[in-house]
């Protein structure tokens, strides 16, 4: 793949919910492309469409019209089991609230994702390892999320979302439970992540100072795309 390649294209992209006078325009005819290796930030007031773009983004919702380009695959021509596929295999989630499993280690949170791909337990195991010392937790792997810190939680999250080897990083406001000590070193592994893996990122924060760790913001208000306020950084 070339990395001049676009990877995701959104092509006049609407969405609507409701019906009547409680019809609600989300997005109202957005379009953007990313490339790859790029960290892009989107930002948006409450309401703004950040969110609904999000999820279109990671195929857990569809436009109501326009086109919505995947790694080049018209993603509304596929079906139910295919969108699962692209989710599992291609797209690495990161979420505010870590969502790891209490009982669990580091490591077996990490291996989660390669359990469902049905990878086998030695291969995953040291894919988890590796994973984990990419976001320089090895020497944590054995303890469970309660005996880590809320920093290092997030990156045991980061660390299963990049198990996988996905194209692209989908990070739903990644420092929003975090002091903002934590959040400066959670943007910074983003970073390094980025141009070192060569790792599409794609982040969703209403925060500027944040926003600001990326290559590349992309605002939104009002269900459309601000050019006023659209800038890069590179």
């Amino acid at each position: 793949m070339n990395d001049n390649e676009v990877i995701i294209e959104f092509k006049n992209i609407v969405k609507t919910y409701g019906k009547g006078e409680a019809k609600t325009h989300a997005l109202n005819g957005i379009n953007f492309a990313i490339k790859k290796g790029e960290f892009i930030s989107i930002m948006g007031s409450s309401g703004s469409g950040k969110s609904t773009s999000m999820n279109i983004i990671g195929c857990l919702d569809s436009p109501s019209s326009g086109e919505y380009l995947f790694n080049n695959i018209n993603v509304e021509k596929l079906n139910r089991n295919q969108l699962a596929l692209i989710r599992k295999n291609y797209i690495g989630f990161v979420f505010q609230g870590f969502n790891l499993l209490g009982r669990t280690s580091a490591l077996e949170n990490v291996e989660l994702p390669l359990i469902y791909r049905k990878v086998p337990s030695k291969q995953r195991k040291e894919l988890a390892m590796n994973a984990l010392k990419k976001v320089g937790l090895e020497s944590v792997s054995h303890h469970a999320p309660s005996q880590l810190s809320g920093g290092q939680q997030q990156r045991v999250a980061i660390a299963r979302a990049l198990v996988s080897d996905p194209l692209i990083l989908l990070a739903d406001e990644p420092t929003g439970n975090l002091d903002s000590i934590k959040s400066v070193e959670i943007l910074n592994l983003l970073k390094q992540l980025n141009e070192e893996l060569n790792i599409t990122i794609i982040m969703i924060t209403h925060e500027e100072e944040m926003a600001a760790y990326s290559n590349r913001i992309i605002y939104f208000r009002d269900g459309h795309i601000d050019d006023s306020l659209k800038r890069g950084f590179k």
